[in-house]
């Protein structure tokens, strides 16, 4: 296998899962595991943090069926609105959660219930400001009272801050959050309420309501605005091969000219379609050539180097966001777990 390793730590999952839930004084803790679980392996995450976790988020209907199949029991959310009758169906024979984030997503949910003799459960998504997903606020009760008159049981109600690292945004939001909140349960008066995520726990406990969310903190990092607030571990380490160790020769190192004269070159079997970024960052000498990256000095052939232990820091040499850098990598790699 010429595939890179991610080697992948359970226990600090686990741990992380720990300090975050503390972080949240006990609130009930969703555990985001879409997209994989942030290129973690969303089945071994799950199955490695159903004990500590009240339940788990996922994007689409696919990813949670999967987790239903690898045996995961408890409440399943589905982030992502369904957008079929069949998508609904498929959601509601794997027991997940579906959000209702529209009165046109409410429609799909009422075919589907009178078309497959579903009895969907959902949460209404609610918009108060990051404009990505939900209700306006004040639809809310209406849709609400149309969900209750055709047969969907709305258990819970959520939203998602955009700026939780900013005080006067987050007390918009959760001004904006509050007031649907009530219009909800009118209706449905046990709807559980969620508006955190990760930023938002450790916000403060103002903004945790009924149950809160994470996803990033759970594989060892922090959304801007909160660096250092928890000591969290990176979950994930990647591993690639040492390809070809040999002498430097001419004028180039891949598709650029060598900045100067080098002795040993060692190339390693990593590339764009492995997840990493052109412009390298990972100690190399030029960029990235293809499947290949070079860095300066002899390696030992087929033997596996470290090549990523920090997603943070390789975000930042490339403009983006830890979540970006693990799942483009986790994505291709062969996955190896500590338990």
């Amino acid at each position: 296998m010429q595939n890179n390793l991610a080697l992948i730590s359970l226990p600090k999952i686990r741990s992380n899962a720990q300090k975050i839930a503390a972080a949240a004084g006990g609130a009930p803790l969703y555990a985001v595991v879409k997209d994989d679980a942030y290129g973690h392996g969303a089945a071994e995450v799950a199955l490695a943090l159903e004990e500590q976790v009240h339940g788990f988020a996922v994007a689409t209907a696919d990813e949670g069926a999967a987790l239903r199949v690898a045996g995961i029991t408890k409440d399943i959310l589905v982030l992502t609105p369904a957008l079929t009758e069949e998508e609904a169906l498929r959601a509601c024979a794997y027991g997940l959660v579906l959000t209702v984030s529209s009165l046109a997503v409410l429609r799909v949910l009422f075919r589907a219930r009178e078309r497959f003799g579903l009895s969907p459960r959902a949460h209404l998504a609610v918009n108060t400001g990051m404009n990505r997903y939900g209700l306006r606020p004040e639809r809310a009760g209406y849709a609400c009272r149309a969900a209750a008159e055709g047969g969907i049981a709305i258990e819970g109600v959520y939203s998602h801050l955009y700026a939780p690292e900013v005080r006067a945004a987050r007390d918009r939001q959760a001004e904006l959050f509050r007031a649907a909140c009530g219009r909800v349960r009118e209706y449905f008066p046990r709807a559980e309420r969620h508006l955190s995520a990760t930023g938002g726990i450790l916000a403060g406990g103002e903004y945790r309501f009924d149950a809160v969310r994470s996803g990033i903190a759970l594989y060892g990092y922090l959304p801007r605005g909160f660096e250092g607030a928890l000591r969290l571990s990176p979950a994930m380490k990647v591993y690639s091969h040492v390809a070809q160790s040999g002498t430097f020769t001419g004028g180039g190192v891949g598709y650029a000219a060598a900045e100067r004269g080098y002795g040993a070159l060692t190339t390693l079997r990593l590339g764009y379609g492995d997840g990493f970024f052109r412009a390298g960052g990972l100690g190399g000498v030029g960029k990235l050539c293809m499947d290949a990256f070079i860095r300066e000095g002899g390696g030992k052939f087929g033997q596996r180097r470290l090549v990523l232990a920090d997603a943070e820091e390789y975000a930042r040499a490339h403009g983006t966001i830890a979540y970006e850098v693990l799942c483009r990598i986790g994505g291709r790699a062969e996955k190896r777990y500590e338990r």
